[in-house]
């Protein structure tokens, strides 16, 4: 595949791309590639950014939401965000090494809840929103309700917008993520 986005440096962005760069770097100590990617089009790092602010109010403690990020970018077998969020999740989160494995694998995952949510949020992803029955019904039997069923279309509306910009850019994972590199 061919690269089709290039980063865009704090030195060559337009103004707006500038400014919302410098916050990245203030909240996050460096631009990860994905965020310099995104500054090709100031509307679309901001509203990345926003979906990104939104998602960590929503009901799901920091480890569903997580859950949520990194089912939506292994289904949509994205490396780059799969590896970001397998550190976050492990380093910010809480989230033991055996549910991220699970997550990974794709297999069940030992507590139950997070296992309705990951196999909910596959589907979703999966049926582009057409969910089988029998999954939102086990979704519900879980304890979630119909708020967490729009915030999980949240996090993949959040992570679908990274997960094809990286496609198209072949992102280069960052230092900080690459020891959570992962290949489907």
């Amino acid at each position: 595949m061919m690269k089709h986005l290039e980063k865009i440096s704090k030195n060559n962005a337009k103004s707006e791309s500038l400014v919302l760069l410098e916050q990245v770097q203030e909240k996050y100590c460096f631009i990860p590639n994905l965020m310099s990617t995104f500054a090709n089009s100031p509307v679309t790092l901001k509203a990345y950014l926003a979906l990104a602010d939104l998602m960590g109010k929503t009901s799901f403690t920091s480890e569903e939401q997580q859950a949520i990020l990194l089912a939506t970018s292994v289904e949509n077998n994205c490396e780059y965000c799969v590896a970001a969020h397998s550190m976050i999740a492990l380093k910010m989160a809480g989230m033991k090494s055996e549910t991220l494995e699970s997550i990974l694998k794709g297999s069940k995952i030992s507590n139950s809840k997070i296992d309705a949510l990951v196999k909910f949020t596959r589907g979703v992803v999966k049926s582009r929103g057409f969910v089988d029955d029998l999954l939102v019904k086990e979704f519900l039997a879980a304890g979630y309700g119909q708020q967490q069923i729009l915030e999980v279309v949240l996090g993949v509306a959040m992570k679908t917008l990274s997960n094809y910009t990286n496609h198209l850019a072949e992102t280069e994972i960052d230092v900080p993520f690459k020891e959570f590199s992962w290949i489907k």
